[in-house]
């Protein structure tokens, strides 16, 4: 142990106190500048609409980047050749680099959904084939709570590559609902039943519900109704449209018919 502290004292006696002393200082002054950065930094975050999950992320990097470059000016200070230690910084960094390729990829996925905003934490979206709740938009991974209450991790890597979907970007959500009906009903019959259909509480009248004639198929006419509403009525909307057409449409005589083929049998 005392030999120990006798390597200690020998090596700071190796450095003058005309070299110590304006280390020390400098090491102070840019413990105290480092410090009012971070409270800049802090400040610049809260001011912004990065999502919670950026905050940590941008704060350790500009600290960690801080500290290493104050500890680069009082080493140079001291006298110590900081060029080899630049140099293996360079080397581990690349080395860990490419051992965490894909956990930085992911990573980089995340800072830019952070950035961009192409949905926040609520939004209902379709990401890469799964559709549901942002619950969470992590540095490596984004969670969806789907719809039967499953939760989802997609790497941001793949969010950023894949096309997304955002349900919830607009205040109002189109719903639309398709029905067939047989050409024996005039078809004013059936636009009339379709607009009763979209009388529904929550229902938008600006946009006006729409109906029209879709298609003339093999066995029937298909109709579409449209139906604007809030984002959050959608599926109550849904659901209520589509039970009120059988309603309505058996009030009214209107069937609804579905395929079916007529055999001729031609006997000789």
């Amino acid at each position: 142990m005392k030999e120990f502290l006798r390597s200690i004292l020998s090596a700071l006696g190796a450095y003058s106190t005309g070299t110590v002393l304006p280390a020390l200082l400098l090491m102070l002054i840019g413990l105290v500048v480092i410090r009012i950065i971070m409270h800049l930094v802090h400040a610049m975050l809260i001011r912004s609409k990065l999502e919670k999950a950026a905050y940590t992320l941008i704060k350790s990097a500009v600290r960690v980047i801080l500290y290493l470059l104050l500890a680069l000016m009082v080493a140079s200070m001291l006298g110590i050749d900081v060029s080899g230690v630049v140099a293996l910084a360079s080397v581990l960094t690349l080395a860990l680099s490419l051992s965490l390729q894909n956990v930085l990829t992911n990573v980089i996925g995340g800072f830019v959904l952070l950035t961009s905003h192409p949905f926040n934490s609520g939004d209902y979206v379709e990401i890469a084939g799964q559709s549901g709740t942002v619950m969470e938009i992590g540095l490596t991974y984004t969670k969806l709570n789907t719809a039967d209450n499953k939760l989802v991790s997609i790497p941001n890597s793949a969010v950023t590559a894949a096309q997304i979907v955002n349900y919830s970007a607009n205040d109002l959500r189109r719903v639309t609902v398709s029905v067939a009906a047989s050409y024996d009903t005039p078809v004013e019959d059936v636009l009339s039943a379709l607009l009763e259909v979209a009388d529904i509480p929550g229902a938008a009248q600006d946009p006006a519900p729409f109906a029209g004639v879709e298609a003339y198929e093999d066995s029937a006419i298909r109709y579409t109704l449209r139906i604007w509403c809030k984002n959050e009525q959608y599926w109550d909307i849904q659901f209520e449209a589509n039970k009120r057409v059988k309603d309505v449409f058996d009030q009214r005589g209107i069937a609804m018919t579905y395929p079916h083929l007529n055999v001729h049998l031609q006997q000789k």
